[in-house]
């Protein structure tokens, strides 16, 4: 009986070395997480670039959206202790926001493309795991969000509609906090979408409102003024909208001498700075729960 084990261990070929290296777990050789994220994020800023309309497109219309609406409602209220302040100066970071805003969505939509051409689930499949998606996703088109934030800011303080100085600095900060939080939003949204179609009506159902109430596009009245229940239903919905800490914040880094009237609501920069981080951690964690609990989405 050894005679025949041993004759047996004997005509078993050695293994090769090509095999022997990847025999060892410690040697086993896969794609990392971060490399796919980045691959992933880097697949946006190329897919980006290369489809010039959405360059044009994602700055051309909120500027135009800037300077008419400007030009039509300038003197249209006062939202400054001084009065000196027009609606030009008041609607610029909503414009700003309303670029994070076009970006993150044209930027989640390619999740739908992605499942529908197969590019998606050949990524599901593979050993990395579901955070390199919503990680490359959120980098990528948050990245791409960012850059054209910061160079339609660039093109305000060249022209002086803003001043330099340090509170640019966190005002680059904070639209770093605004891209990824709107980005997650996004893949929230178009996760389990099935098509474009659908994507586009949330977008118009709930993204839009979204940035209308969040005292972009006009000011949140102070409930001391509030004269009827109407105003005071609009008061508490814009401010349950977390994006509106953002954008008061977002305002104050840009006219940091500018002083709010008594009928505008303004919180504390402690308080938008807060609430804005808690969003965007919620959001990322609610993308990334949605992208593990929803098989059905990978199959379509």
């Amino acid at each position: 009986m050894s005679t025949l084990t041993s004759e047996t261990s004997e005509s078993k070929p050695s293994p090769s070395p090509q095999a022997s290296l990847g025999a060892g777990p410690s040697l086993d050789i896969r794609p990392s997480g971060i490399a796919a994220a980045w691959m992933l994020a880097r697949r946006e800023w190329t897919r980006f670039f290369r489809q010039k309309n959405r360059v044009v497109s994602a700055v051309v219309q909120p500027l135009l959206f800037w300077l008419m609406f400007g030009a039509g409602m300038r003197g249209s209220f006062s939202w400054t202790t001084s009065g000196q302040e027009g609606f030009f100066e008041y609607f610029l970071p909503g414009t700003i926001g309303l670029i994070v805003l076009f970006t993150a969505i044209f930027a989640t939509i390619s999740v739908i493309e992605d499942r529908r051409e197969g590019f998606m689930q050949g990524v599901l499949v593979s050993p990395v795991g579901r955070w390199p998606v919503l990680v490359g996703k959120v980098v990528g088109g948050g990245g791409i969000a960012w850059a054209q934030a910061v160079l339609f800011l660039g093109l305000v303080l060249l022209f002086g509609m803003a001043s330099p100085g340090i509170n640019t600095v966190y005002a680059l900060v904070l639209l770093a906090v605004m891209s990824i939080t709107l980005c997650s939003v996004g893949m929230i949204v178009a996760w389990p979408m099935t098509s474009t179609q659908g994507f586009h009506a949330v977008m118009m159902l709930f993204l839009m409102p979204m940035w209308l109430l969040s005292g972009a596009f006009f000011p949140i009245p102070a409930i001391s003024n509030a004269t009827s229940i109407g105003q005071s239903i609009l008061h508490w919905i814009m401010r349950c909208n977390p994006l509106s800490y953002s954008m008061v914040e977002l305002r104050r880094l840009l006219y940091p001498e500018v002083t709010l009237a008594d009928n505008v609501w303004g919180p504390s920069s402690m308080i938008t700075w807060t609430v804005s981080l808690l969003f965007m951690v919620g959001s990322l964690v609610l993308a990334g729960w949605l992208m593990r609990g929803s098989r059905r989405a990978d199959l379509v």
